[in-house]
Order: C-alpha cells, then structure tokens, then sequence
C-alpha cells in the first residue's frame, strides 16, 4: 500500500520547525509521503520543499493550491525548486479554488474549468518543454528566458482536485492524477475513477485523501470531526460527493476507530481503484491517538 498522511498543526512558537519535527516523526513511523495544504499563512510548496530536505525518506506534496490568482509560469518555478530541493520527491497539487479564494485576490470567480484547462495547458508545456507559448483567453504563457530548472528532475508530477464531471475529464486529458477528499468508496468507485480513466491516456493516480484516525474514544472523536468537517458540506463540490456516497455529513465520510477498522476501511479505497490513500485530521483524537494511527499506516505500508 502507499499510504501518506496530511500536516497541519497549531504552532507553539515556530509553524516550520515544529512542522518539520512532526514530519520526522511520520517517517519513523514507516509512512512514506506527507502532504500541506495552501493556506493564506504559508506557501506550500516551499514548506514541501523544507520537509523533504530535511527529511529526505519522505515523499511530499501540495493538495492543493487554487489555480485562482496564481499564474503558470509562478506556480512551474515554485515546483521545480521544491522539486531540485527534495532530489524528485515533490508532487504538485492544485485545486479549481472557490469563491472564498477568488475574493483574497479580489476576482470573481467565474469560468473555473475554462481556467483549470488553461492553467494546466500552460503549466504542461513548461514542465515539458522548459518553455511555452500559450496564447488562452484568461492566461498568457509566453517566458522571453528558458523555464527548466536544472536539478528539476524528473518532471514534477501534476495532481488535480477534481472530484466533477467536467474537471475530471480535463485532469484526466492534462493531468498525472487527482486528489478526491471526502469521495467514498462507492464514490470513487462507480463516478471519479471511471471519469478521470475515460479521459486519460495512461492510468491516472488517484491520491485518496481520507479523514481518519485510530482511537478508543469513537464517539468524542467522531463529534470533534462533525465540528470540524462542517465547512465542507457548504461547498457544492464536496455537498455532491458526500450525497452520492449516501452520507449527509461530511463526518460520516471520516474512518474513526480502531486499528482493524481503519485498515478495513483503507482497503475499500484501493478496492475502489485509489492508488494511494492520504490520511487527513489524524489529530482529531490527540496527540497519543494521532502516533497510534501513523504507526498503523506504517506497518500497512510495509506488509
């Protein structure tokens, strides 16, 4: 199994370092890749970079940053850096973004799957070629100096969180894979994999971003997850996936329990065509309870 776990903690005096420390801990858990959102307080992909130079068994990645403000040709020399960084262990993420992350940049957020098209053409070309002339309605990609970076190598890989009929069709056509969060088992079984499969040329990887945790306490971890997961159910995106796997909350979608549960429930996600399996708030249940679900997904990854 390839089993990863996303990072995110409350700070005590310095978000890097403690980040860094967390993410050591991971690896002496026998997990093989840690993952960081885009938030509005840090830039992921150089976070990314930091960890897996500093620790170098992991694998790392972005899911994800929003195509909405940002711009290609910025977005291809933050992950080549990342990527000479880390010696080839950086994974690019992006997102469509929302109406939330267009109003940080003060633009409305309109066309996002003309932009996603757009932005991953562009971004392609100068991953591929070390240069581009695109010429799109919302974005021009044309650098008068060459864009490979030397120690880049190999290509970045680029990752979409698509999880709609038409974002996986174009993640399938210009993308390596998706990222899917909060889409079940049943989901990805019978809607995303086989959309995404359609459109691409070769097996896409579908990186399964799961909220999960191994605990005792099932039902105070499992009313910490409705609190927290609650944002999720306003956003149409993730309101569609949560509804088709049969769910009416999004904290139903989260594995909460012990070790042959969550197991039980990370194989239904392969079973569904993932290709590898994330876990997210694995902080749910503390910071005991946070060790025991990284030391399981450890020794998944080793059996």
């Amino acid at each position: 199994m390839t089993l990863g776990v996303a990072l995110a903690h409350t700070p005590v005096t310095n978000y890097v370092d403690e980040v860094v420390q967390q993410a050591r801990a991971v690896a002496d858990s026998g997990v093989g890749s840690v993952w960081f959102g885009q938030r509005m307080d840090y830039d992921s992909p150089s976070l990314a970079a930091i960890v897996g130079r500093e620790v170098p068994e992991l694998q790392v990645g972005t899911s994800a940053i929003p195509v909405i403000g940002r711009h290609p040709l910025l977005i291809a020399a933050q992950a080549q850096t990342a990527q000479a960084a880390t010696n080839g262990r950086y994974h690019l993420g992006l997102a469509l973004g929302s109406a939330l992350a267009a109003s940080a940049f003060g633009l409305p957020f309109d066309r996002p799957i003309a932009r996603l098209r757009e932005f991953l053409t562009g971004l392609r070309e100068l991953l591929d070629t070390g240069t581009a002339d695109f010429h799109g309605e919302l974005f021009t990609v044309t650098p008068p100096l060459p864009t490979a970076l030397a120690g880049a190598q190999p290509r970045v890989p680029v990752l979409v969180a698509a999880m709609g009929p038409q974002a996986l069709r174009v993640s399938g056509e210009l993308a390596d894979g998706i990222l899917p969060y909060l889409a079940g088992p049943k989901t990805l079984g019978e809607h995303i994999v086989p959309a995404v499969s359609k459109s691409a040329g070769t097996a896409p990887r579908i990186v399964a971003f799961v909220p999960g945790v191994v605990t005792s306490d099932i039902e105070g971890t499992r009313a910490k997850a409705v609190e927290q997961l609650a944002f999720y159910e306003q956003v149409p995106s993730y309101r569609r996936v949560i509804e088709l796997e049969g769910a009416t909350r999004a904290a139903d979608l989260a594995v909460i329990g012990t070790e042959e549960t969550v197991a039980a429930e990370i194989q239904r996600y392969f079973d569904a065509g993932a290709t590898e399996v994330v876990l997210t708030s694995t902080d749910l249940a503390g910071p005991d309870d946070q060790r025991r679900t990284w030391k399981l997904l450890g020794e998944l990854a080793h059996r």
